[in-house]
């Protein structure tokens, strides 16, 4: 009895964790992202041309997961200003804390704070894919595929010159790792267990967002260095998406 009851709990963290999907053609599981790939986070600015090859008027970015070429959304959240860009290459190598490199004209156009630059990037590509890590906790190599079309695209005319600058108000520093969201509280409990016995995090939480949906938070966090040590201590997992969420 006390078997199957582990066996079950081991089988709903497995298959529940990270939005998976079992093709039942094929012995391995295959992750399909549920929605366009999103991500929020931190970006990393070249204005200091750290990456030669990254031209700093271009509207280009570097990226760890999507393929080179895929067309992608970014927004700065404090202001809801967006524009699309391009990814230039995956196979420039950056801490995992940030998640993409951007040109130095992204950043303006988007009116960034250089000093805690938080977007959202959103894959618009049609056929564009998202290159899925191994992650240590799972046996079966994973991938995942980008399906979603694209509709009602809307992009900012990036030719109008801007006379007027608005001055960027300041908020205050606060900010949570997502982890992932879970089908069981019970298996949302284990990765908080495992967080906390595996890598010595012990800030991380469960919230109850529906009946059949709880995640896993860590934080908050009031400053951007303990911010970006946690979140690389997370990297011990192996978790291919893991976002930074703004609190409100």
């Amino acid at each position: 009895m006390i078997f199957r009851y582990t066996l079950y709990i081991f089988l709903c963290f497995f298959l529940y964790s990270c939005d998976q999907s079992i093709d039942k053609n094929s012995k391995k599981l295959n992750f399909e992202l549920l929605d366009k790939y999103k991500n929020t986070g931190f970006a990393f600015i070249d204005n200091e041309l750290t990456f030669k090859k990254l031209e700093p008027r271009s509207l280009e970015i570097y990226h760890k997961s999507l393929k080179k070429r895929s067309k992608v959304k970014i927004t700065n959240p404090e202001n809801n200003k967006f524009l699309i860009a391009e990814v230039k290459s995956n196979k420039i190598k950056f801490s995992n804390f940030y998640n993409s490199v951007l040109s130095l004209r992204i950043a303006e156009e988007l009116e960034l704070d250089f000093n805690k630059p938080y977007i959202e990037i959103v894959l618009l590509s049609k056929n564009s894919t998202f290159i899925a890590k191994k992650a240590k906790m799972f046996e079966e190599e994973r991938s995942v595929a980008e399906k979603a079309p694209v509709d009602g695209i809307v992009i900012n005319d990036l030719n109008n010159k801007k006379t007027n600058k608005k001055q960027v108000k300041k908020s205050k520093f606060s900010y949570s790792i997502k982890v992932a969201d879970f089908y069981y509280k019970d298996t949302a409990e284990i990765m908080k267990n495992r967080i906390k016995d595996e890598v010595s995090i012990n800030n991380s939480r469960v919230i109850k967002l529906s009946e059949t949906k709880y995640r896993v938070l860590i934080g908050p966090f009031n400053d951007i260095k303990t911010l970006k040590d946690t979140f690389e201590k997370m990297n011990y997992f192996n978790f291919e998406n893991l976002e930074i969420l703004k609190n409100v």
